[in-house]
């Protein structure tokens, strides 16, 4: 009876440490070559109804695809898809929730770094509409990584440009894949603060609908 019960325990214990892993997801090598051409993928650029936003889920392919043009390395170890001050690494972080939970894009391995297994969609955005996107990517300013610029007016402005050139080739992608896309200002600032855990200093800039 002892040992039925020790190997009940071990059992659970199992079960519990399998369910509370981390479950980061390395991502397929993104597509770099073919593909729509750019002026193609411009003249099909567009913002996808909210209110009739598709709601198919993104392959991990696809999310490969877009997360490395959001902010991915395209010449050697300082050549970004979106320009950054003097090559310094990308100081505005992405990260992606679906219904698997919340993830940090790490750009250096090309994978997503899991943050929580929440489902947080319909609790960021303050159009009803947002929680129906099947991944929505959330663009924050770090505050650490723009430390390296001489005053918080600066900080503002790089970070906000690198945002606007990241949802662009988001947007551009999107078109050439046949994807969903939105972009949205007016996020509940606080809560996502708190579902990302992140520092007080930084900022939520953005978000994006994505879906097929």
């Amino acid at each position: 009876m002892k040992k039925a019960i020790a190997c009940l325990v071990v059992i659970l214990f199992q079960l519990l440490s399998a369910l509370s892993a981390s479950a980061d997801i390395k991502l397929p090598s993104p597509q770099t070559e073919g593909g729509m051409g750019l002026f193609e993928s411009l003249k099909k650029r567009a913002s996808s109804p909210g209110g009739d936003f598709p709601t198919g889920a993104l392959s991990d392919e696809e999310l490969s695809n877009v997360l490395w043009a959001a902010t991915g390395l395209n010449r050697g170890d300082k050549g970004w898809t979106v320009p950054m001050d003097k090559g310094e690494p990308p100081y505005v972080d992405v990260y992606a929730a679906n219904d698997k939970g919340v993830f940090m894009y790490d750009w250096s391995s090309h994978s997503l770094v899991e943050i929580s297994k929440n489902d947080i969609r319909a609790n960021i955005g303050l159009q009803k509409f947002v929680e129906k996107a099947p991944c929505s990517l959330i663009f924050v300013a770090d505050a650490e990584a723009l430390s390296v610029f001489t005053n918080e007016t600066l900080r503002a402005q790089f970070a906000d440009v690198a945002a606007g050139a990241m949802t662009q080739n988001v947007y551009l992608v999107s078109s050439a894949l046949g994807l969903g896309a939105r972009y949205i200002h007016s996020v509940k600032d606080e809560e996502l603060k708190s579902a990302l855990n992140l520092p007080d200093e930084n900022r939520v800039i953005c978000l994006m609908m994505l879906g097929k």
